[in-house]
Formats: structure tokens, C-alpha cells, sequence
């Protein structure tokens, strides 16, 4: 079968379409012939950051969507034909204060999504909601866990909530405005893109303004009650200084830096919460489809690739072109 691995070199140099084996589950395991990936920036993070020869080769990808068309031994609840999505969550069942030893993501150094079949735990399958298509349902998993957490089990966000997004753009932020939204919360985003700033506009949000604006000017005196980051050094601080007293930053990324400096001194006079958050449960992951399907929520998908034009697909989203979520074309 067909898979896109990562190999003996660094970089996008290291990526190539080659034939591998096709392989059978095992005890407590299907196989899923997959129809769609996602690509997540995780997967750009794997592939840029495997720089020695002697490195093992793996399949990236953590989305995916398809047909199970093989079962292990002991597999219930699961058939041959099932429609379904793919848990990237390795190794997390229930929800918990943080993820237990052992847990990781599908994509690495698991073999991952993007290739023609792949095998996972029957845990990590969930049956494909009616209402997505085969391109929305094969990009959203990971986005949305991450995004579910963050917002949901982390922030507790309630209805009536004034909830800020800085970098509007990516698969989780997307995710978060829609599922703000859904939860009856006012919702404002930032973005240096115009364009993504109208899209926003468009999936709901109630203030979308270019993120080098003067912030105090463009909130007009209002504080957040819940911010979600995922910038990092850049914005920060600037988002610390839009939260209320006793308000909530949930953090998940840092895409401009790890390491930042804030004055403690105004942190504990504010009351202020900062909680990390990373990806999810499987408990978390059916709680988020149902939240989806009561409320009919589906991705931004913002473009689908074939697997072999994976080049253009990353180049994407190495970018920031997108908005929402890239996805590859399988089968």
C-alpha cells in the first residue's frame, strides 16, 4: 500500500510517497481503509524536527477517516464496513487532570494517517457522524480534541462568557470560536490577515480585528472572562492585559516562542488563572462528537490535496495560508 513516510533524511527532504506493507490487525486492533487525513502542525513539527539518518522511518499524520475493513481478535462493537473516525489519542481513555504514563499521538512514533490503510486500537475508532462528509470528518480530530479540552474541560466555558482567540486561523482556533459559540459565549479573534478576519466574521465571531491593533482601543474598555492561547511570546502579555479580575488563560501553543516574561505582582492582584492544555481523552474525544452533532457543527475545511500533492499541502500550511483545516485525499 501506498503511505507518505518520513526517512533517512531531515527536513521535507526526508518525505516521500513509497509502497510498504500491508499488515493485519491484531488482538483488540482494526484496520481502516482510510478515505481522508488532516494535516496538523504537529505533523510539521515531526517532520522538521527528525534530523539524524539513523532516526526510525515513520508514517506522519494524526487525522483520518475511512472504512474498517479488518478486525483483530476480541474486537466488539466494531465491523467490517463501519464508517469511522480516528482518535489520535494513544493510551488516554478517561478525562484526567493531565495524561497519564504512556500516552501518545498517533503520527509519532506510532505510524500515522497518511497512507492507504492504517491499523489503531479498536478504542481509537469512532463511528463517522451522518451529517459530515468524508472531507470533514478526516480532518477534525485532533483540532478539535485539542480545542475541546482547552475550552470545555479546562476553561469551563458557560454561556454569557466574553471569550477572546487571539491568531484566528488555525484547525483548534476555528474549533474554539465554533464551539464557543455553540456554548452560547460571545466570542472576539485576532489575526494579521484581513481575509481571515472576515472568514471569522462569517463562522460567527462577534469581533474580528487585525491582531498589530491597539487592543485596549479595539475591546473599547471590555475584559475577557476566558482567553485561549496559542501565539506565545507575542501576545501574552497582551492578552493578560485583557483579562478581568479572576478571569482564565488556557494555553496549548507557542508558536512564537516558549519562553515569555509577565509581572507576577499584577497576576496575583488580578485573581488570574493560567491552566495548560494539551490534546484529550477518549472520553473527552465522544464527548466532543456529541457536542458536534447536537449542535451540527462542521470543520472549516480550507483546502483538500491529494495524497500525492502532500508538497503543496504542507507548503500551506507551513505558511499560514489556511484557514481551518488542509486535508489529503486517500482513496
Amino acid at each position: 500500500m501506498k503511505a507518505l513516510i518520513h526517512a533517512e533524511k531531515a527536513g521535507f527532504e526526508g518525505l516521500r510517497l513509497r509502497e510498504v506493507e500491508e499488515k493485519l490487525p491484531q488482538a483488540g486492533e482494526v484496520r481502516v481503509k482510510l478515505k481522508t487525513a488532516g494535516l496538523n502542525h504537529r505533523d510539521l513539527f515531526v517532520v522538521l524536527t527528525r534530523h539524524k539518518p539513523t532516526d526510525p522511518p515513520v508514517i506522519v499524520g494524526s487525522d483520518g477517516a475511512g472504512i474498517v475493513d479488518a478486525i483483530g481478535e476480541g474486537v466488539t462493537g466494531v465491523q467490517v464496513g463501519d464508517e469511522v473516525m480516528i482518535n489520535p489519542s494513544l493510551g488516554w481513555k478517561e478525562k484526567s487532570d493531565a495524561p497519564p504514563a504512556g500516552f501518545d499521538i498517533l503520527g509519532h512514533p506510532t505510524d500515522g494517517t497518511f497512507s492507504e490503510k492504517i491499523i489503531v486500537p479498536a478504542a481509537n475508532v469512532v463511528a463517522k457522524p451522518s451529517y459530515l462528509t468524508w472531507e470533514e470528518a478526516g480532518v477534525l480530530s485532533l483540532a478539535a480534541l485539542t480545542a475541546y479540552r482547552a475550552l470545555v474541560t479546562r476553561g469551563k466555558v458557560q454561556s454569557g462568557m466574553k471569550v477572546f482567540i487571539p491568531g484566528i486561523g488555525s484547525g483548534v482556533a476555528t474549533f474554539l470560536l465554533q464551539f464557543a459559540k455553540a456554548a452560547g459565549a460571545s466570542v472576539y479573534v485576532s489575526s494579521r490577515s484581513k481575509e481571515k478576519c472576515e472568514k471569522a466574521l462569517a463562522l460567527g465571531a462577534d469581533q474580528a480585528f487585525d491582531t498589530g491593533a491597539d487592543w485596549e482601543q479595539e475591546f473599547n474598555g471590555e475584559k475577557m472572562d476566558l482567553i485561549i492561547e496559542c501565539v506565545g511570546a507575542a501576545t501574552f502579555n497582551r492578552s493578560l492585559n485583557q483579562l478581568r479580575p479572576g478571569g482564565t488563560i488556557v494555553t496549548f501553543g507557542s508558536s512564537t516562542g516558549d519562553s515569555i516574561q509577565f509581572d507576577l505582582r499584577a497576576f496575583f492582584y488580578g485573581q488570574f488563572n493560567l491552566l495548560g492544555s494539551t490534546m484529550g481523552s477518549g472520553e473527552e474525544y465522544k464527548e466532543m462528537i456529541e457536542f458536534m452533532e447536537k449542535h451540527q457543527i462542521r470543520p472549516a475545511v480550507d483546502r483538500i490535496f491529494p495524497l500525492e500533492q502532500y508538497k503543496e499541502a504542507f507548503d500551506r500550511l507551513e505558511n499560514a495560508k489556511q484557514l481551518g483545516k488542509i486535508g489529503l485525499s486517500i482513496s
